[in-house]
């Protein structure tokens, strides 16, 4: 479904990205590990369209992406969940989730998809006309990750959906993107809990200072030595 071929990408003159090249299998979950730095979130936006590539190609769906818009790509079914939720705090739950719902022109169609997230997100049907900068983190995340399915994406890439929450909420992102993947939703996940991210995915990326060093399936990784040493430690949790 997505294929990542050779890219290279810089912030100005540091470059953040060296000949990146990864794939996506449709319906599958993929995750993308690494420290902080290495890359992980700048090749994220390099695919929804935040950030151009200097060198190389990214296809999604067999059609060459990279250098659209992020609106066009959105439209083409790539949907990102940023890292730090990004709600409208001035906003209510239900305008968060309209917002998401831009691209839809029918106003009965909007409210029936938010009613069906209310069916997977109780929460937010109990918060609806809650300002959403008054919910909690978890709240917050289910929030993003609710306005991110909204236009019922072909694929998502999540950035850090676990950052910052108690590990009980942890525990919460984690069930809902297993339910995603029950769903059959394609998913390319970068997150800073390892343990977590390689047992929610079929196949796992190690990026390090801007290249994938590792890949193969999850459950051959957990057995890795560099990675159980470098990224898992014997802990369910490290930083990446």
């Amino acid at each position: 479904m997505l294929r990542i071929d050779s890219v290279a990408a810089s912030y100005g003159h540091v470059k953040a990205l060296s000949n990146v090249s990864l794939k996506v299998e449709e319906k599958a979950t993929v995750t993308l590990i690494g420290s902080n730095g290495a890359g992980k979130s700048t090749l994220l936006k390099v695919i929804s369209g935040l950030l151009k590539p200097k060198a190389g190609k990214v296809e999604f769906l067999g059609e060459r992406i990279d250098g659209y818009s992020p609106d066009r790509i959105i439209a083409r079914g790539i949907v990102h969940c940023p890292e730090g939720r990004r709600v409208f705090p001035e906003l209510t739950v239900t305008e968060n989730l309209e917002m998401g719902a831009y691209l839809i022109r029918s106003k009965r169609e909007v409210k029936d998809r938010i009613d069906r997230l209310f069916d997977s997100f109780p929460i937010l049907r109990e918060r609806h006309s809650q300002l959403a900068g008054t919910l909690s983190g978890g709240e917050q995340q289910q929030l993003a990750i609710a306005r991110s399915l909204i236009l019922r994406p072909k694929m998502l890439l999540f950035d850090e959906p676990s950052l910052g929450l108690a590990p009980i909420l942890v525990d919460q992102v984690e069930q809902i993107l297993l339910r995603l993947k029950r769903e059959e939703i394609t998913i390319l996940l970068v997150e800073q809990n390892a343990s977590m991210a390689m047992e929610v995915a079929d196949y796992a990326y190690v990026m390090e200072t801007g290249s994938i060093i590792l890949e193969g399936p999850s459950i051959s990784l957990r057995k890795d030595e560099k990675v159980i040493h470098a990224y898992l430690g014997g802990l369910d949790q490290c930083a990446v």
